[in-house]
């Protein structure tokens, strides 16, 4: 090779590492990859719940002895009725029956007196309970006081005291007729005598009664309307049939029961159309089997 062209080849290598050189020995800096910002972790506290509470509903129970048919089980509505027509109608007879007979005794001393005979010793001893019982004047003439009494002790169609039942119990299937056999709503004002209503307003002290049997409750009804001054009415309208000798209609006493309910009207309305459209269970099964016979 040629001096001149070695010398060339050199230079030019020395000057190819010259140019390189400041760069093949600087070190590499390190590859800085962008990462999304680190957010600082908020700890949320979850809401803590008050534990679920189920409700347990309280079974109340009854308030008597008495084996109650389940009238609400029993789906077809004429069964439902003459069953418990049937099994109220006992009670009203036998109430019905009583007050009959004391009908008949107060009716034959009327006569006596009014005849001028007057009553004996025993007999002025066995009016006394009468008067007692139904709060008549003691100041009163024996004349006066038997007539107040005939006023009171009468009977009431047993169709009227049906249908006023079936009415007020929902045919035997209400609260108040379950626990505490009280088949007509019948109130009561002494604390514990009875069940307190659910919607009784405040400040209000009546319960509904409760009865320890079917007769008791029946009698209760009784003494309501036989005693009790709101239904005067009922009692005139029933002394005025007595004393033109008609029947006693269920359906002209029934106007007599304005104040049995706060309906009024209404409710005499819903009696009356009870009354119509159950003439065929009034008539109890046992009279049916004679009939039959």
């Amino acid at each position: 090779m040629k001096p001149n062209l070695f010398l060339r080849l050199v230079l030019c290598t020395a000057l190819i590492i010259a140019v390189l050189a400041p760069f093949t020995f600087l070190a590499p800096k390190p590859l800085v990859v962008a990462s999304a910002p680190v957010k600082a972790e908020v700890v949320v506290e979850a809401e803590v719940l008050p534990p679920v509470v189920e409700e347990v509903k309280v079974v109340e129970q009854p308030l008597h002895q008495v084996e109650l048919p389940d009238f609400a089980a029993i789906y077809d509505i004429p069964t439902k009725k003459r069953m418990f027509f049937e099994y109220i109608r006992p009670a009203v007879d036998a109430k019905n029956s009583e007050l009959a007979q004391q009908r008949a005794q107060l009716e034959f001393w009327h006569e006596q007196v009014s005849l001028g005979l007057g009553l004996t010793e025993a007999e002025q001893i066995s009016l006394q309970p009468f008067i007692k019982a139904y709060r008549i004047n003691q100041n009163n003439s024996t004349l006066q006081q038997l007539n107040d009494l005939l006023m009171r002790v009468d009977i009431i169609p047993t169709s009227l005291v049906l249908v006023q039942a079936a009415n007020e119990s929902a045919w035997g299937t209400s609260r108040f007729a379950k626990i505490g056999l009280n088949f007509f709503g019948i109130w009561c004002y002494r604390q514990g005598c009875g069940m307190v209503p659910g919607g009784r307003n405040t400040g209000a002290k009546h319960e509904v009664a409760a009865f320890q049997s079917v007769d008791s409750a029946v009698a209760g009804y009784f003494n309501n309307i036989n005693k009790h001054n709101a239904y005067h009415v009922f009692r005139t309208i029933r002394s005025e049939l007595r004393a033109q000798d008609q029947p006693l209609s269920a359906e002209i006493l029934a106007t007599g029961l304005l104040p049995y309910s706060e309906r009024g009207a209404h409710y005499v309305l819903d009696i009356t159309n009870m009354l119509r459209h159950n003439q065929r269970f009034f008539v109890s099964q046992s009279n049916n089997t004679a009939a039959a016979e």
